[in-house]
């Protein structure tokens, strides 16, 4: 979906299982080109959505949901269209 939107990226191989290049992660994405650092992604999916069913009513009809812990930087979720304004703003 990423490189349809015009963002390269590159799935990791085994989906993360390996350890590939020293991560666990599922993805690379390269909102800066491929010569920049990447941002590593990992997915999770549930044919269900059970697990973020609280998450997607906190979030409603907004843009952005914040979750914040004490003393540690949010988290931030956001529905796609929002992710590749902001990563498609970064290119």
């Amino acid at each position: 979906m990423h490189i349809d939107a015009g963002v390269p990226s590159e799935r990791i191989p085994l989906s993360g299982a390996s350890g590939y290049q020293g991560v666990g992660a599922d993805i690379d994405i390269y909102p800066d080109g491929k010569d920049a650092a990447p941002l590593i992604g990992e997915v999770k999916g549930r044919a269900d959505g059970s697990g973020w069913k609280i998450i997607s009513r906190w979030l409603g009809i907004n843009d952005l949901l914040f979750l914040v812990k004490d003393r540690e930087p949010p988290l931030i979720v956001m529905p796609w269209p929002v992710h590749i304004r902001l990563i498609g703003k970064r290119r």
